[in-house]
């Protein structure tokens, strides 16, 4: 759901293994019948500003009612021009391709005043499960713009969710299946059409995300503990 649809009350938390999960997804043609049956997560809708908004929105009025998360598990599809098509990635790092200000001296992709690094570390805690580094940004990547992003895919909304994730000191992991990238895009169904596949994968790295949990993987990792808060 997402959060203008109900009150705090009705804001699920998942929980796997134990621990209090918030799976955030950005679009429903994502969320297919294998994620149905394990989850219920919370729709931020498409881009960076709608995460944001959506995912500190909920975060904060979870905080105030002390039913804060473990941890925060952005998911759904990514591009990719050299990644499997349709296979699911752990992200290792998020960027954010959209931030220049490097005309003021600042260096770009980084956000002025705030100290981060380009590419900011995410836990990769499944076993055998691929990893990639992965952009965030307001854009549809397709053909040649590609030549200008570090990272092997591309997507819209995680590098938002980790600074909302930061603000509340919490871990964030980052999954993502590949609909696209192979051949330019040219209409919806480009991107939708390897998403039921993407669908059954990412609910078995859902599955084998609970196992790491379970074992201990996550909990013993640093997460965004030595990456800076915001501002507040």
């Amino acid at each position: 759901m997402s959060l203008s649809e109900g009150t705090v009350t009705e804001l699920h938390v998942d929980e796997l293994a134990g621990r209090r999960v918030l799976f955030a997804m950005a679009a429903e043609a994502e969320y297919g019948p294998h994620l149905k049956a394990r989850i219920r997560p919370l729709m931020t809708g498409v881009g960076p500003i709608e995460a944001a908004l959506s995912l500190g929105v909920a975060l904060q009025a979870l905080a105030n009612a002390d039913r804060l998360p473990d941890l925060v598990v952005s998911l759904g599809s990514a591009g990719s021009r050299v990644l499997e098509q349709g296979a699911v990635y752990q992200a290792s790092s998020i960027s954010w391709r959209d931030i220049d200000a490097s005309p003021l001296g600042f260096t770009k992709g980084v956000t002025p005043y705030v100290d981060h690094p380009i590419h900011m570390p995410l836990p990769t805690p499944i076993a055998g499960l691929p990893a990639a580094r992965m952009s965030s940004g307001a854009n549809i990547v397709s053909g040649a713009a590609y030549d200008a992003i570090d990272a092997e895919m591309v997507e819209m909304e995680t590098f938002a969710i980790l600074r909302a994730c930061q603000r509340f000191g919490l871990p964030l992991i980052g999954l993502r299946g590949i609909s696209d990238g192979a051949a330019e895009l040219h209409h919806y169904d480009d991107w939708t059409a390897l998403l039921p596949v993407i669908d059954e994968r990412l609910a078995d790295a859902v599955d084998r995300l609970a196992v790491a949990i379970e074992a201990g993987h996550v909990k013993a990792l640093p997460y965004c503990r030595h990456l800076p808060k915001a501002p507040r």
